[in-house]
């Protein structure tokens, strides 16, 4: 069974052409970050070579072994670093020519495509211009069109989109025991990511960073230029800078919302008594221009454009001044 949170309409499309032997060979899930995009490329891994009557059974030993990553068929491949590299590119190549072990397909999953270099993507076109009869690729990325369109008309892609609030909610309180109103904060803040929930349900560290974020972010509007230009460089050495920029992202829309009378849509419910008080500052223009700057150094970042100068041209892009 799928154990697939959300994206029905997806589940749906793979299992019908599993029951009807009509797969592609290729396959691009596209979605935000922690949507649910490589579960559902490991569902689909499972479902291949599985033995049960309604595959992806979860019980046979395709099925436990490619959830326990230990499937001498099913490979996934992540970025090395901040990107797939071509000698990544090139091995799975050599482990796709091979036979399969244990099952019918040899399935490989490269996540993140989007942060493939270019000599990567390149080598990676050939192996879907001419794929082993036995060999199934799945790429997962935040966006179709960071690919080469060639990589793209190559397979078949299926964008996920936002998994709803409340069905994320049921989930955490019915498969992962967590409290209701815990459950309810989670769902809210995760926008709709569905892994986002479910690791931050997990580890609380996750929310502690996530306070800390917005502090950092309340603190930068109400310093000039140049302590913005300090903080760029600080910022841009963190790993997780796409994941606090989208953050500050939320929060910019929440501030949108706030202002125009819609606080039963914000996501950080938490923090609606700072939203107000900055909702109150400046006008719409202000944070709209900030929420545009936040996506524009986020698609920088995807781009592999530096970071310092990705986050310092966002800071300083902000128009709200610091004696706001």
């Amino acid at each position: 069974m799928w154990q697939t949170v959300g994206h029905e309409w997806a589940v749906a499309l793979l299992a019908r052409a599993l029951a009807t032997g009509h797969l592609a060979q290729a396959y691009l899930l596209t979605g935000a970050p922690n949507v649910g995009k490589t579960h559902l490329a490991l569902g689909l891994a499972a479902a291949l070579n599985c033995t049960g009557d309604q595959p992806p059974c979860g019980a046979c030993w395709s099925c436990q072994h490619t959830a326990q990553s230990a499937h001498p068929d099913v490979m996934v491949v992540t970025p090395d670093g901040a990107r797939i590299k071509i000698d990544q590119v090139r091995s799975l190549q050599r482990d796709l020519s091979l036979s399969p072990y244990r099952g019918r397909w040899r399935a490989c999953i490269i996540t993140d495509f989007h942060l493939a270099t270019t000599e990567a993507a390149n080598a990676l076109l050939k192996t879907l211009e001419e794929p082993p009869a036995h060999a199934m690729l799945i790429l997962t990325a935040t966006d179709a069109s960071l690919l080469l369109p060639t990589i793209v008309s190559r397979c078949q892609a299926l964008a996920l989109r936002a998994v709803p609030i409340d069905q994320i909610e049921r989930t955490l309180v019915e498969r992962w025991q967590v409290r209701e109103d815990r459950a309810q904060l989670l769902a809210r803040l995760s926008a709709g990511r569905v892994g986002w929930a479910i690791r931050a349900a997990q580890d609380p560290a996750i929310l502690a960073d996530r306070e800390q974020h917005l502090e950092t972010l309340l603190g930068l509007l109400r310093q000039g230029r140049a302590a913005r230009i300090a903080a760029a460089e600080r910022l841009a050495k963190l790993e997780e800078l796409p994941d606090v920029i989208r953050l500050w992202q939320a929060w910019w829309r929440d501030v949108l919302l706030v202002r125009n009378g819609c606080e039963d849509l914000v996501a950080n419910v938490d923090g609606l008594d700072a939203l107000r008080q900055w909702a109150a500052r400046g006008d719409t223009r202000d944070a709209a221009l900030a929420l545009r700057e936040a996506e524009a150094a986020l698609n920088r970042l995807e781009q592999n454009v530096n970071p310092r100068l990705a986050v310092e041209v966002m800071l300083l892009g902000w128009g709200i001044a610091a004696a706001a």
